[in-house]
């Protein structure tokens, strides 16, 4: 049978679980389901409730999953594997077991000391960065920095094929919790208008440049004192205050790793498409192109890489 199945792959982060039934490297089919953080059953009884469909049709099959199903919170925590990492490196950390006739591979996340000098972690990144390299071989020659902007955004630091170390920025959960849990917003009429965005946004990220030497903690409050004087809408403060934190997280980002980043003309950015968006147009007033790439599909490149010791390194 032509159609036939080889295996599944799993992006299991805190928000979502999102299943792909593959062939070799191509998606048959796809199913979702909750993230770690929304259980409302085991993580075992959600992994096999999604999947049952396929199970019925197809018999047992190896699953492979990447995210935050192998943290603390999650399904069977697994170790972090430490840096430099590589496939080899996270093909030696992965947790593998059984579970109702399936053999399961979990990956590990990574741990580092980050250019500042502190521990750092990440947990499903590392996959996608292994899926980046797997997919665009030119970033596993020399010395590369690829972004990965989320609710924990990560600049990564990637030499010769190997994660080398990473420095982890607050913004996208700073700026959720400011939006929802902060008077900031709540100056003003909440309203939909894609224009006001644009350039609520531009303004912002204009300030961030303008003031780059003032703390962060003394700019945020013009996000609503500006709707009190000066009639700033609802949805040009909301992107004003994305602009402060992502163009103060891309100047926090220039000189790192010896900077790198400040040098590099291209930059990979992986994540979710708006944000990647605002990420690029922080990164063009610096003279950095960027190259968005797709996370769900590159963390499916990244466990078929190491479910397939074969490929390239």
């Amino acid at each position: 049978m032509t159609n036939s199945p080889t295996h599944i792959a799993g992006d299991w982060g805190t928000t979502h679980l999102r299943l792909h039934l593959c062939q070799g490297a191509t998606v048959i089919d796809k199913v979702d389901g909750a993230g770690i953080g929304s259980l409302t059953i085991s993580a075992e009884a959600t992994l096999f409730g999604a999947l049952d469909a396929w199970a019925r049709k197809h018999g047992p099959l190896p699953v492979w999953l990447a995210g935050m199903v192998g943290s603390r919170n999650g399904w069977r925590e697994v170790p972090y594997a430490s840096c430099p990492a590589g496939a080899a490196e996270l093909r030696a950390a992965l947790l593998r077991f059984d579970a109702r006739g399936h053999s399961i591979a979990i990956a590990a996340g990574v741990s580092c000391t980050n250019p500042h000098g502190a521990p750092d972690v990440m947990r499903g990144e590392e996959t996608q960065i292994l899926g980046a390299i797997a997919t665009h071989p030119s970033l596993g020659r020399g010395r590369n920095i690829v972004a990965l902007p989320g609710t924990h955004t990560k600049w990564a630091l990637v030499e010769n094929g190997k994660l080398m170390s990473f420095q982890t920025s607050l913004s996208g959960e700073l700026y959720a919790l400011l939006r929802d849990r902060s008077t900031l917003l709540k100056a003003s009429a909440a309203e939909t208008n894609e224009e006001a965005e644009r350039r609520g946004f531009e303004a912002g990220l204009q300030r961030s440049r303008e003031l780059r030497s003032v703390p962060l903690s003394h700019l945020l409050f013009e996000v609503r004192s500006r709707q009190l004087i000066q009639g700033m809408t609802h949805a040009e403060a909301s992107t004003y205050l994305s602009g402060l934190i992502i163009g103060q997280d891309v100047l926090g980002a220039l000189p790192l790793f010896d900077g790198t980043l400040r040098a590099t003309k291209s930059v990979p950015i992986i994540g979710a498409p708006k944000l990647a968006e605002f990420y690029g147009i922080a990164l063009a007033a610096h003279g950095i192109e960027a190259q968005p790439l797709d996370a769900t599909e590159l963390t499916i490149a990244g466990l078929n890489a190491l479910a397939h010791p074969d490929i390239p390194e």
